[in-house]
């Protein structure tokens, strides 16, 4: 690989590059230490608990649980998140989800589902409220990113059983080779949700949630089958945040012959939201409330008008060692921007073909146990377009197309088990990556500007992964990453010539190095991982200087760099007779994110997300089902501009939590509060060029003040 590091240089090299000399290298330095003594425990506890370890063997695991195991032959950085445990408060969006994952930056604006998702800063610049970028997302396996990115307004956390998440290239397993991994939400079957269920939530800012699903069994024990219907809405925190929605979620599931199964998938979702005001750190501290006049009168908002997506997964065991997956998968998403708007109404029409075919095999090789998969995935853009009107005259001022846009990815990967506690990981990805896209007019004139992008690529993946004691694993690999650019970005965002002339992009790579450490007991389960990557022709985007939220263009950057550190710790502090227990959760994240050289820019640090972020949360838990508990997130300042020029400040939330789940699971209560104090904070930005010290620009998207929110559910 052209920019791996030598094996012997690996560790030394990156601790160096993610901790700088002085104070903070200290406190990092001791986070690190505190994480791996925790590994020690692990083992020293471990090893005197085999008894108890191969009692647990024997109990059958939930659906969660094999997802675990699933993953622990990942050589990287991997979680788990139980929807269940988030579903012991608000559940809205993937914020809730993804409160507690290191290394991820999840955070709503406006209330609504366009929120900024970020994995190892994949997507930095890319702001709120368009399709997200840098991170592959999947249901039940089957590719929900397409050549446009990924879409929203589907990832709706009702009937989802529990949540993958794969940092980085150790997505490889689902063909996602983006930066930032992928995201893997897997939907509840008629066998881990049985029967009638009913959950209503309502709360501050209008909120209000409302789910039914029914799931079941056949007689024979071959078909099982989950319908889960959901309506919402939410008046907004902040003025012209309105947002409403409603949707179905299906999964059917048959076992034709003992050796064939498949499962059918469905989802469909109308939304209506309006996009929230960027504010300038004057506005949100005089009030973080507020909009503005150009939000109001542009009637800056965003239509969901109906978003089908109908898939399929087919499995046939060949015989004990391997086996043949096929899944394919429509996808229609239609938008419209700006509906109501007096300036430009955008209609786009999206189509796309997901299709994946996986062989795999376990089998003893040379008297090593070996897993092989070798697998095939295209995502085709077909009858994909956008269309830009005057809001006046309803006249055409803008039509491009990008059908024939596609990415496709043949990967071979293996773990081979060299001796009973070492297992090498490699694989290689041929990956080719075609964009068609057409700007047919433009009343600048720019007419039938075009450009036919077909690009292959190789990204190979080596790791290591060695068990220290039962159930604490060390790793190391080294990976390349591939990311195109989506569709859009060739064409901009806006209206002007400067925008609507095809653009010159190319692919984003990385090469990354990353060492860490997981492990768990019946007191302890966390991670910790240092991560660097090397970053050529990263695709950053900018708000167009005047432009609104979403007037945006997108370019390659010159040489950057990722690099920080991921450590998460679930903690029993306590446990009584009675079987009752304390625990603290913590996740912790280090990013620095930075330009190694660049012309105008140096080496600053790139705008868009925090270089710390904490959470915490204590509850105790009750065998009877009650729990209460209180959490916190620190957040360090955010740069607005890429000229380092000014920064969102730094921030504090508290909340608390308190509720009551039946033993039996038949039904709960919560009350869930959010941001006790009040506090006026900016929860994520639009980045922009050159700001020059200057608070003019609405640049800053506001999180909610203090917000109560109480549910309950009810199992028939």
């Amino acid at each position: 690989m052209k920019h791996a590091l030598p094996p012997s240089r690996i560790t030394s090299r990156l601790v160096a590059s993610v901790f700088p000399r002085g104070q903070r290298s200290k406190l990092l330095h001791a986070t690190v230490l505190f994480w791996l003594a925790s590994g020690l425990v692990y083992a020293q506890e471990a090893t005197t608990q085999v008894e108890d370890t191969v009692v647990i063997k024997g109990k059958a695991l939930s659906t969660t649980e094999k997802a675990k195991v699933k993953l622990e032959n990942v050589t990287g950085n991997v979680s788990v998140v139980k929807n269940a445990d988030v579903e012991k408060g608000r559940s809205s969006t993937l914020e809730d989800v993804l409160a507690f994952e290191p290394g991820v930056f999840a955070q709503a604006t406006g209330g609504n589902d366009a929120i900024k998702i970020s994995i190892r800063g994949s997507g930095i610049a890319t702001a709120a409220g368009v399709f997200r970028e840098g991170t592959s997302f999947l249901f039940d396996g089957l590719a929900l990113t397409g050549s446009g990115g990924t879409p929203y307004e589907l990832l709706e956390m009702s009937g989802i059983d529990y949540t993958e998440v794969l940092r980085g290239a150790n997505a490889f397993q689902y063909g996602a080779l983006a930066l930032g991994g992928a995201l893997n939400l897997a939907t509840h079957t008629g066998r881990t949700s049985p029967g009638v269920y009913g959950r209503f939530e309502a709360g501050s800012f209008g909120w209000r949630k409302q789910q039914l699903s029914v799931g079941g069994v056949t007689e024979s024990g071959d078909t099982d089958y989950y319908v889960s219907v959901t309506n919402s809405e939410r008046r907004g925190y902040q003025k012209w945040t309105n947002v409403e929605s409603k949707g179905i979620v299906g999964n059917f599931g048959f076992r034709l012959t003992p050796q064939l199964e498949t499962r059918l998938y469905l989802r469909y979702r109308e939304e209506y939201h309006q996009n929230p005001a960027l504010l300038t750190l004057a506005q949100l501290k005089a009030d973080s409330s507020q909009t503005t006049a150009a939000t109001v009168t542009g009637r800056n908002d965003g239509t969901k008008p109906g978003s089908t997506y109908v898939g399929s997964k087919t499995t046939y065991t060949i015989d004990d060692v391997s086996k043949i997956e096929f899944g394919l998968a429509y996808h229609d998403y239609p938008q419209i921007l700006n509906i109501n708007s007096a300036a430009t109404p955008n209609f786009w029409t999206w189509r796309d073909i997901n299709a994946s075919l996986r062989y795999l095999r376990s089998e003893q090789l040379f008297g090593l146990q070996s897993d092989t998969t070798v697998s095939f995935t295209r995502t085709q853009a077909i009858n994909s377009s956008v269309k830009t009107y005057n809001g006046t005259t309803r006249a055409l001022k803008k039509y491009a197309t990008y059908d024939g846009s596609s990415d496709t990815v043949l990967a071979v990967g293996n773990e081979l088990q060299l001796n009973p506690r070492t297992w090498l990981s490699s694989g290689l990805s041929l990956v080719n990556v075609r964009r068609d896209v057409r700007t047919l007019y433009g009343d600048i004139p720019v007419n039938n500007a075009a450009t036919t992008y077909n690009h292959q690529d190789l990204a190979p993946r080596l790791g290591l992964r060695y068990e220290l004691a039962p159930k604490v694993v060390a790793f190391a690999n080294v990976s390349r990453s591939i990311d195109p650019p989506v569709t859009w970005g060739f064409t901009g965002s806006g209206t002007t010539a400067t925008q609507i002339g095809v653009k010159n992009l190319t692919e984003q790579k990385a090469n990354t190095v990353e060492i860490g450490l997981r492990g768990s007991n019946d007191t302890f389960s966390g991670s910790v991982a240092l991560y660097r990557s090397e970053v050529r022709n990263e695709l950053l985007t900018a708000q167009i200087p005047g432009g609104g939220p979403t007037d945006t263009e997108k370019r390659n950057a010159t040489p950057t760099v990722h690099q920080g550190l991921e450590a998460g710790l679930d903690a029993r502090l306590w446990k009584g007779k009675g079987g009752d227990n304390v625990v603290l959760r913590q996740a912790y994240t280090y990013n620095d994110f930075h330009y190694k050289k660049d012309p105008v820019y140096g080496a600053n640090e790139l705008p868009g997300l925090p270089k710390h972020v904490y959470t915490a949360e204590l509850q105790y838990q009750h065998p009877s089902g009650f729990y209460v508990g209180v959490n916190a997130r620190y957040s360090a300042k955010t740069w607005l501009d890429y000229a380092n020029s000014l920064a969102a400040p730094s921030y504090t939330i508290f909340g608390a939590k308190v509720g009551y789940e039946q033993p039996g699971g038949k039904w709960s209560l919560f009350l869930d509060l959010r941001n006790l104090t009040d506090k006026a904070y900016a929860s994520a930005i639009s980045p922009q060029y050159n700001l020059r010290g200057l608070d003019n620009t609405g640049a800053v998207y506001v999180g909610d003040g203090f917000g109560a929110f109480a549910g309950a559910s009810y199992r028939f």
